[in-house]
């Protein structure tokens, strides 16, 4: 018997979650499922997170050192990041158009609005208290981020993804300065740990099925509780603002990671799209693109051909500052906010939007919470009150799976590309 396709596994643990969220929300299995459900996805989440550091370490490592010399690392990472500020600028673009169109803040009732800010006032005061540390930041600051001071203590947390990007450049690149015969020693090394940990993600992703429904099921019970008439009421009055996030984000794809691989590539849209529908679920039920990043490269290299040198670079890369999804829902957040308070915003606030979001979605990997914390400074540099978050807090969970999926397949289209662009992809 043919043994069932992983994305389909995960898509019936998706839809099995997603009823059983409902089910335990009518019946009241609210403790339940936070003793007995959400402990699966919390495992799962943590297994995945737990590779995360050696898979890049090790996979960015091998792939410096493979290159002939720094001018190639150099063209490719130009590339990379030349792309990745493109698409996220396209991306910020797409959402403001979006919600400038439909207008999604004029269609909330005054009463809903009282509600929303009575209910998320505390949640939003609490992402606010973070803002004044991120504001004082110099300009510089993303870049001393990056650099670590402790090798040990950059890899002790996954926040510190980019310290890691970095110490895996610099290694491979020492690498490359001295004589093969000394650097081999070393290189094996990390490609048999490159190798051991993706034997790791095999063992990992067989646990997906079941991860995937009880974080489903998690994430309805948090946003329902046991009253199932709360989520549709939420639902309902923040109908539009979803509605013009979510087409955003299709339009983006669709356009943009589209646009790419049929004008870059010979690579057909079926086969990306198959290709990476795994990770794209992952990404969807997880909300992180760093616990995704391990089955990202899985499938780039298995089934979209792209080359360990490419994928071992550019994901990592785009895990942690290739953030479209997020910028978009950011401009439509903004102006949304903006729009529920019955304040016009002209053409330069608008472009103080693309420039601050792009900027931001670069230089905030190392934050905590770094959207919601970026989306207030946002508000304040267009003046905007920041106390308007609370407004869309009760639904953000649900968009967080939505962009998360949009970054990955973005991470995924540009390794399609630079790949291409380097004749190391296997079509």
């Amino acid at each position: 018997m043919k043994k069932l396709a992983l994305h389909w596994q995960i898509i019936i643990g998706l839809i099995l979650g997603l009823f059983y969220g409902i089910l335990a929300t009518k019946l009241g299995w609210g403790n339940f499922t936070d003793n007995w459900i959400a402990p699966f996805g919390t495992i799962f989440i943590n297994l995945l997170k737990l590779i995360a550091v050696p898979l890049v370490l090790s996979s960015l490592v091998t792939g410096v050192a493979s290159l002939s010399d720094l001018n190639k690392l150099s063209r490719i990472g130009g590339r990379t990041i030349g792309i990745y500020i493109f698409t996220t600028a396209i991306a910020v673009t797409i959402g403001l158009i979006s919600v400038n169109t439909l207008k999604p803040g004029d269609k909330i009732p005054t009463e809903m609005k009282e509600n929303l800010q009575k209910i998320y006032n505390e949640a939003a005061s609490k992402k606010s208290d973070n803002v004044q540390e991120v504001k004082d930041r110099g300009p510089l600051q993303p870049i001393i981020d990056m650099v670590p001071g402790n090798f040990f203590f950059a890899a002790s947390n996954n926040r510190n993804m980019l310290q890691i990007v970095f110490i895996a450049i610099f290694i491979g690149v020492g690498l490359i300065q001295i004589p093969k015969k000394k650097g081999k020693p070393i290189k094996d090394f990390f490609e048999s740990l490159s190798d051991v940990v993706i034997k790791l993600v095999d063992l990992i992703m067989i646990m997906a099925p079941l991860g995937v429904f009880a974080l489903i099921a998690q994430t309805i019970n948090k946003i329902a509780g046991d009253n199932p008439a709360q989520i549709l009421e939420l639902l309902n009055a923040l109908a539009y603002y979803m509605f013009a996030v979510i087409i955003g984000l299709v339009a983006h794809a669709a356009i943009t990671y589209n646009g790419l691989i049929k004008v870059f590539t010979k690579m057909p849209l079926k086969k990306f799209y198959k290709g990476i529908a795994p990770a794209q679920l992952l990404a969807f039920s997880t909300s992180s693109s760093g616990a995704t990043l391990p089955v990202t490269m899985e499938r780039c290299e298995e089934e979209l051909g792209v080359s360990e040198e490419v994928s071992s670079f550019v994901l990592p890369l785009g895990a942690t500052i290739n953030m479209d999804g997020t910028a978009l829902y950011q401009a439509v957040a903004a102006v949304f906010i903006a729009q529920t308070m019955n304040m016009s915003l002209g053409l330069n606030q608008q472009l103080t939007i693309i420039m601050t979001t792009v900027l931001a979605s670069i230089g905030t990997a190392a934050v905590p919470g770094a959207g919601i914390i970026m989306l207030v400074i946002i508000l304040e540099s267009i003046n905007v009150p920041s106390a308007g978050i609370a407004l869309i807090l009760g639904v953000d969970r649900i968009l967080d799976m939505i962009r998360t999926t949009i970054n990955v397949t973005g991470d995924a289209s540009v390794a399609v590309v630079i790949a291409n662009s380097e004749d190391q992809l296997k079509l």
